[in-house]
């Protein structure tokens, strides 16, 4: 099981985890659609489509598709996001706003979007990686940690953290 920590403050949810990995590398998988197809997305879902232009005001585009059968009615479902990148310093920090999406990269109306924070903290060869991620409201938030989004990103970075290790 992942040390990852999770506190929700209102409209705002933080979470931080230690990667055994140097801070350069943990920063290429968050950038890179090589690494991301990696790791991307809760055991069982794969990414069908990735597409990012890593830049200030560039966008990432991205399909889930779950390809587990023992996920039941998820099976072959899809779920697209849309993330429209606001500032990026190498190594350091990416800041985006994160909105689920249709397959031409449209908002979808209803569904929560956030600000997202990543800060990364490297110390003797691990890095500390914070995601700060800001809702319109606390029933935003509510509504986003109903879904289950805290396996999704529990199980995501499990399998970030299983990439990191294999290029190591």
């Amino acid at each position: 099981m992942s040390d990852m920590l999770v506190k929700a403050e209102g409209e705002v949810l933080i979470l931080e985890r230690v990667f055994h990995a140097p801070c350069e590398l943990v920063f290429k998988a968050f950038s890179e659609a090589e690494h991301l197809k990696h790791w991307w997305g809760p055991r069982g879902w794969t990414l069908t489509v990735c597409n990012i232009d890593f830049r200030p005001g560039g966008t990432w585009h991205y399909c889930m598709k779950c390809v587990d059968e023992k996920q039941g009615d998820f099976y072959g479902y899809e779920s697209w996001g849309k993330a429209i990148y606001d500032e990026i310093i190498e190594a350091e920090k990416i800041v985006y706003v994160d909105y689920f999406s249709d397959a031409e990269g449209t908002e979808a109306p209803g569904m929560p979007s956030s600000r997202i924070t990543l800060i990364f903290e490297e110390q003797d060869g691990v890095t500390k990686l914070i995601n700060r991620a800001e809702y319109a409201s606390a029933d935003a938030l509510k509504a986003v940690l109903d879904m289950g989004m805290e396996q999704g990103i529990t199980e995501t970075w499990d399998r970030l953290s299983e990439h990191l290790q294999s290029l190591l």
